[in-house]
């Protein structure tokens, strides 16, 4: 491996953010850097048998606590973090899930206030198994059970919010933070926009596996051990947080209701087609159009979360083929630079 500096993160339990912005820097890193950490899972470790209801054993607002933050010397408003997800692996046997009073796209809650009954807090118990790469699902009221892939994934990255705002951990916006999209997988990079110095990296809220959509709420949660190569882009900015793996580029939209959340992702990917092409704007938006993929991250956080997901393929006629863009500025190939600093890493 080359000099590439490595940090090994584990927070304490008075260590952990629970917000985005307004918390203290746990360490600071120069880029690029490899950063392997441990990430707690959404109820801060709780929720152990199918008896610890949430509403017991957790306090509100403690719920989702994030890694971090890692401030990034250098990082300055109008620049992009580029986060890169070398391995994601879930750090025990198992995992919880649960329905939460009021909470989930099924229920009424306090937005959509119904007279209804609030569901009932029900807990499962997910058996996970490393080597064959699956999750077990057993129902709470009958002897059925079945194994779904294990597709371990980050339900939260963000940097500290603009205009000194705090938000909760539970919350997704531009500046990333509970998304809940299982494109958040290894070998993607994550490019979030800087919007104070030291950016203030986080992530969180470990997945074995969701669907999308997140319906009830809660995905499969665990504590992670996660691998992640940042890096600084100077002088590029990054309206929303925007994806890309080897074979596509997403953008991620957040905002209620969920029909803004997917106008926002659609429109930063026909303005990111635009530039990385040089196509007129209504040319970008017809190719949109009609190869987008769109793929739901969450209905039922504070803002919903869409996801906007094109193949590389179809930009072949444009800049494309040099490397990932953002708002028409090439970024030297981030993330295949990123991708290659990881396996040397993990050489």
């Amino acid at each position: 491996m080359s000099d590439l500096e490595v940090i090994t993160f584990r927070p304490s339990p008075e260590e952990y953010a629970w917000t985005f912005g307004g918390a203290a820097p746990a360490r600071r890193i120069r880029t690029p850097a490899v950063l392997e950490v441990y990430t707690e899972d959404c109820f801060a470790g709780r929720v152990r048998t199918e008896q610890d209801l949430v509403s017991q054993v957790c306090e509100f607002p403690f719920l989702n606590p994030q890694t971090g933050p890692f401030y990034i010397e250098g990082a300055a408003p109008g620049d992009t973090v580029a986060v890169h997800f070398v391995s994601i692996e879930p750090a025990r046997e198992w995992a919880a899930s649960t329905t939460v009073p009021l909470f989930g796209a099924l229920t009424g809650t306090h937005l959509t206030a119904l007279l209804q009954d609030p569901l009932p807090e029900v807990v499962w118990l997910w058996q996970l198994d490393a080597a064959a790469r699956t999750c077990r699902f057993s129902a709470r009221y009958s002897s059925f059970t079945v194994d779904l892939p294990m597709e371990p994934m980050h339900g939260t990255v963000g940097v500290a919010p603009a205009n000194l705002e705090v938000r909760s951990a539970l919350v997704p916006d531009a500046f990333g933070g509970n998304m809940d999209t299982p494109e958040m997988r290894a070998g993607v990079t994550c490019y979030l926009g800087v919007n104070v110095d030291g950016a203030l990296l986080s992530l969180g809220d470990g997945h074995a596996r969701q669907g999308e959509g997140e319906t009830c709420g809660v995905a499969v949660e665990c504590a992670m051990n996660t691998v992640l190569v940042v890096d600084l882009i100077k002088g590029v900015p990054c309206p929303w947080p925007r994806l890309e793996s080897d074979t596509h580029i997403m953008s991620a939209g957040s905002a209620r209701p969920l029909e803004d959340a997917f106008r926002i992702a659609q429109h930063d990917m026909v303005t990111w087609v635009a530039g990385l092409c040089g196509l007129d704007p209504l040319d970008a938006y017809q190719l949109v159009t009609q190869a987008v993929e769109s793929p739901l991250a969450n209905v039922c956080d504070t803002n919903y979360t869409s996801i906007a997901k094109l193949a590389k393929r179809y930009l072949a006629g444009g800049a494309a083929a040099g490397g990932a863009v953002m708002d028409g500025a090439v970024m030297d190939g981030a993330h295949d630079r990123l991708r290659d600093l990881a396996a040397g890493y993990r050489s």
